[in-house]
């Protein structure tokens, strides 16, 4: 089974220079968690996640109108193309601990790979075919404790004093 039969290919996208507002009303309004983010000739530059949103402006209580995705997105894309073998792409997810990956053929985005659509698609019994095994697995690998390095702690400040228990 090939990524293009799983994908979704109405991909809504921003830009840089969108500011978080922005980017979370089209979030809000397409019902997805994530917008690829293009840069100069559609090249895919990054992502930006709903949590992504959150994260950069409740923590240091900043305006999500002055703030732009270009600031905060995650940079480091990783991709899968049409062609690729479902599996393939499942293990780059897994390894990478990400739940989407964009699609991309010839430099351009076609669409976009998420564990929904995998879910969806999973049930086949056939070999090549997406299992529900598939799915538990690639969710299991995604959410546990990262390989990566750990992002550093904030501490919450109230009145001068840090937050028992606080992160």
């Amino acid at each position: 089974m090939k990524v293009q039969d799983v994908m979704t290919c109405d991909v809504h996208t921003c830009s840089p220079d969108t500011t978080l507002s922005m980017a979370a009303v089209q979030m809000w309004n397409g019902d997805f968690g994530v917008l690829p983010v293009l840069g100069d000739r559609g090249k895919v530059v990054g992502m930006i996640t709903d949590r992504d949103i959150c994260m950069a402006v409740a923590i240091p209580h900043r305006d999500p109108a002055t703030v732009y995705v270009g600031d905060i997105m995650t940079g480091q894309v990783y991709w899968c193309s049409p062609e690729s073998d479902i599996h393939w792409a499942l293990s780059i997810m897994q390894q990478r601990e990400v739940r989407r990956l964009p699609v991309i053929e010839d430099g351009k985005l076609v669409g976009i790979l998420s564990m929904n659509d995998v879910a969806i698609h999973a049930g086949g019994s056939k070999k090549g075919e997406l299992s529900d095994h598939d799915v538990e697995e690639t969710l299991r690998r995604i959410c546990s404790h990262s390989t990566f390095a750990p992002k550093p702690r904030v501490e919450i400040k109230v009145f001068g004093y840090v937050l028992p228990g606080a992160p």
